[in-house]
C-alpha cells in the first residue's frame, strides 16, 4: 500500500519538476524581455522570479529523491519471494530419465584404448 502511494507521489513530483524546469528562462532569456517576462517581478517580489522559481525546484528535486530512495528500499526490501520460484535455486527434477539427458558419445577417437 504504501509503495503505491509513494509512486503516486514521485510521479506527481517528476511532472512538477519538468514543468518547473520548462517555465524557467535561461541564460539567453533576455530576448524574451519584450514579451512580458518583466512582469514576473510583481508577482514574485522585487527580486524576481529567479530565486522563488530556485528554491521551488530545489525543494521538489529534493523530495524527489527522497521518494527515489525510499522506492529503492521498499522494492528491495520485499521478503515474499519464495526461494524456490527462483531461476537461480532452480534445480533438475527428480523425475528426469536418461532420455531426457543429452547423449554422451563415449568412442571417441581422441581418447587411446588400452
Amino acid at each position: 500500500m504504501s509503495f503505491q502511494i509513494i509512486l503516486v507521489v514521485h510521479v506527481l513530483l517528476a511532472l512538477g519538476l519538468v514543468g518547473l524546469i520548462l517555465i524557467q528562462h535561461g541564460k539567453g532569456a533576455s530576448a524574451g524581455a519584450g514579451f512580458g517576462s518583466g512582469a514576473a517581478g510583481a508577482v514574485f517580489g522585487a527580486r524576481g522570479a529567479h530565486s522563488f522559481l530556485y528554491k521551488l525546484t530545489a525543494a521538489l528535486a529534493a523530495a524527489f529523491f527522497i521518494t527515489s530512495i525510499s522506492l529503492a528500499y521498499l522494492a528491495t526490501s520485499e521478503t515474499t519471494v519464495d526461494s524456490s520460484q527462483s531461476i537461480m535455486v532452480q534445480t533438475v527434477s527428480e523425475d528426469a530419465t536418461e532420455s531426457d539427458l543429452p547423449a554422451t558419445n563415449n568412442s571417441s577417437s581422441d581418447v587411446p584404448e588400452n
